[in-house]
């Protein structure tokens, strides 16, 4: 049960850092050396952007969730 609960922990962290990094960047930053300030043009918030925000939500909630199962097994 450990094991697949490391194994849960290290795809859904993966999956955040991907998710994180998808996002656009809101000023002038560090997501302006990537091609983010070209992007942030457009203006608005598209039904891509809102979907990737529930997104990042639902992995991040299931992450949190996934910390906490793994130390209450590791403490009991």
């Amino acid at each position: 049960m450990v094991l697949g609960l490391s194994i849960f922990l290290i795809l859904t962290s993966a999956l955040m850092i991907l998710l994180v990094l998808l996002h656009k960047g809101k000023g002038s930053g560090l997501s302006d050396l990537f091609g983010g300030g070209v992007s942030s043009t457009y203006g608005g918030s598209s039904v891509v952007e809102r979907n990737l925000d529930r997104l990042t939500i639902i992995v991040g909630g299931l992450w949190f969730a996934g910390i906490v199962a793994l130390g209450l097994l590791l403490k009991g």
